[in-house]
């Protein structure tokens, strides 16, 4: 099957590059919802045989407009959530966002003992995420194409740890609405087809994706977190 990664539309807390990741999150901002709005004309040319979406308010928020267009239902599943902060949540000083992208670096590196400060080890990370990618594809044919609206450093560390050939996922951006497609299934392991960096929306002023720490490139994120603070 071909699994496509969806990050989310942009929220408020992606402008002020703070870490949301608690249940239920925040909601979409009026450019999240142009990028929501635009994805059934951007993905009109796929066959699209099922929509999933995060327990997370946002991916449900962004997945909507597409599957309307298409008469689909958004399967909500446990497990696509975002890689909670823990003590770090909502914090956007530089020293909290450094630590948080290091644990996730650190997953993806395969230290999967490192623990988010007051939230999961990798182990728990990658168990969530795996369940989650498998339930969806038990329910889909080796033909079919499931779009996952996930989160920016979920779809990250995920991808780097499970799909080989993708090369040092920390370096690469993935905005809002942005779009990592694989093709396999759980039990033969994953390709990598492609990494779509941009929203699929169109391009984004850079000024409304300055400190969006999730979605940038381990480098940038810091150094713009450090900018703004």
């Amino acid at each position: 099957m071909r699994l496509m990664l969806l990050r989310h539309g942009q929220t408020p807390y992606n402008v002020v590059g703070a870490l949301d990741t608690a249940r239920p999150g925040a909601e979409l901002t009026a450019l999240g919802q142009a990028q929501a709005r635009a994805l059934p004309g951007v993905l009109r040319g796929e066959t699209i045989s099922a929509i999933h979406a995060s327990v997370l308010i946002r991916t449900q928020l962004t997945a909507a407009p597409l599957a309307e267009a298409r008469g689909l239902t958004v399967g909500v599943e446990e497990g696509l959530e975002e890689i909670v902060a823990g003590d770090l949540e909502l914090r956007s000083d530089r020293t909290s966002i450094m630590a948080y992208l290091a644990v996730a670096g650190a997953w993806i590196h395969g230290d999967l003992d490192r623990t988010m400060p007051g939230g999961q080890n990798g182990h728990e990370f990658v168990g969530r995420y795996d369940a989650a990618i498998a339930k969806i594809a038990a329910a889909r044919g080796e033909q079919d194409t499931a779009v996952v609206v996930s989160h920016g450093a979920a779809i990250r560390a995920w991808v780097g740890i499970r799909v080989p050939g993708v090369g040092p996922v920390e370096d690469r951006w993935l905005s809002n609405t942005g779009l990592v497609t694989l093709e396999g299934d759980p039990s033969a392991g994953w390709t990598f087809l492609q990494w779509h960096s941009e929203p699929l929306g169109g391009t984004a002023h850079p000024g409304v994706t300055t400190h969006d720490v999730t979605g940038a490139p381990v480098a940038e994120a810091t150094a713009e977190n450090r900018a703004a603070h």
